[in-house]
């Protein structure tokens, strides 16, 4: 790890409103001009604090000192990151950076520091509206989409084999990206194309990646990629909400199915990165469910031919605001590392890529209630929630396993996967990323 130039400033404004701030950390000779911190020896070298576990240590400070109202703690600790945490560095300071603005919004919010409040204020995230264009080529860039896109894809086909009608419910993080490869593979099948019924969650919650078109444009865009692959497709979009647990969008899929219950018609939900912003607490009219929960029965109740589940291997549902950094903190550290691997540093794509992360770092660090939707769950728990709804495993055909390899092996050496029992798993240096799972109802 390169030392820093601890001359630098990342957030020139960013210390600029305190009080008396404190003097830079490098120009602190004594042990005395130090305030202890647990578990933290002041007797490092400076050039410890290169280190991302000593980063993470800051941050842990930090926070700590946040939910205390010290102050004085808070004002000194952010006064270190800002030397060592450049926007414009290593990912490892990066990743630091994103975690300072959202410490510098968390004390803001909470009135530990008010002469933070401008400075929160002036560090406020911009994400970017994609275009169709942009967001398609932007989830090409890694196989974190792609993955789940390749992998879902191909168990669909496996369901949907015979059926003249297939009805596709997706609630998907990234607006239907999926969508064009699925109608290009259903168009090629040996006995013809069905009818594709698409019906679109439309999230009202403003989540990124953002685009910068309507759902209905969307729509029209699809329904025409499709007849230019001799494939008819009906579009729908039902405005929903993630924070009654998509209870609306559930109620309109029952009455489309009693609507069309004549039909001979597949029924796939494909979930793509978006379940985890349902809220994930027990609710106090029922001890023992979440909305999660209910969404899930309610999936089950409508008897899909097929379930696929994708989502990011980690956990950011802790109520305590110093274990939900550190697991933020030892996952986010994967789009950072791999963004260097694709992007160069100033360019457009790198910038939009990485305001999204800082946003979704805010959320977790610094939002709390209903506001805080970043409540990633891992794949095991998920597992526990589909078999508790009446859902049992699917393993991937090795037909689909070898087309995310072969998908896999147009991406930068970090990347790899792993079969989890009947689940496959996105890893990037050995570390779990996405998964991948598919189910189908217990009869």
């Amino acid at each position: 790890m390169p030392r820093y130039d601890y001359e630098s400033r990342s957030f020139p404004t960013l210390c600029s409103n305190l009080l008396t701030p404190p003097p830079p950390f490098h120009a602190m000779t004594s042990k005395s001009q130090i305030r202890p911190w647990l578990g933290f020896s002041t007797s490092k070298a400076l050039g410890n604090f290169g280190d991302a576990n000593y980063m993470e240590q800051l941050l842990v400070h930090c926070a700590t000192a946040i939910e205390t109202n010290d102050a004085t703690l808070v004002q000194q600790i952010l006064w270190v990151l800002n030397n060592i945490a450049a926007s414009d560095g290593d990912s490892n300071q990066r990743l630091t950076c994103g975690f300072l603005r959202a410490l510098v919004a968390r004390a803001a919010r909470s009135g530990t520091c008010k002469v933070l409040m401008t400075t929160a204020a002036n560090l406020a995230i911009a994400t970017h509206k994609f275009s169709i264009i942009e967001l398609a080529g932007f989830v090409d860039l890694t196989p974190w989409h792609r993955f789940g896109f390749t992998a879902a894809n191909a168990a669909i086909l496996d369901a949907v084999e015979g059926f003249p009608v297939v009805h596709i419910v997706d609630l998907s993080l990234t607006h239907c990206m999926q969508i064009p490869t699925l109608i290009d593979s259903i168009a090629n099948r040996l006995e013809g194309p069905p009818l594709v019924r698409l019906t679109v969650a439309g999230l009202t919650e403003d989540v990124p990646p953002k685009l910068d078109l309507s759902y209905e444009e969307l729509g029209t865009k699809l329904v025409n990629f499709a007849k230019s692959r001799n494939v008819t497709m009906e579009f729908r979009v039902i405005p929903s909400s993630s924070s009654d647990g998509f209870s609306t969008f559930i109620e309109q899929i029952k009455i489309q199915n009693l609507l069309h219950s004549m039909n001979r018609e597949a029924l796939v939900i494909n979930s793509h990165m978006m379940l985890h912003y349902i809220p994930e607490e027990s609710l106090l009219s029922s001890p023992n469910a979440s909305y999660r929960t209910i969404f899930l029965e309610a999936v089950r109740s409508l008897d899909p031919t097929i379930m696929v589940l994708v989502d990011e291997d980690a956990d950011f549902t802790s109520r305590n605001l110093v274990i939900r950094l550190r697991a933020a903190f030892n996952y986010l550290w994967i789009p950072y590392d791999t963004v260097d691997t694709f992007l160069p540093r100033g360019s457009e794509q790198r910038k939009w890529y990485e305001a999204d992360l800082c946003w979704r770092i805010e959320n977790v660090v610094a939002a709390e209630g209903a506001q805080r939707v970043e409540r990633l769950e891992p794949k095991w728990r998920w597992v526990q929630r589909m078999w508790s709804a009446g859902f049992r495993h699917v393993r991937f055909s090795e037909e689909g396993v070898g087309e995310v390899r072969s998908m896999l092996d147009k991406h930068a050496a970090g990347w790899g996967l792993k079969r989890e029992e009947e689940d496959l798993v996105l890893t990037w240096k050995g570390h779990n990323v996405v998964f991948a799972t598919v189910w189908v109802p217990i009869n």
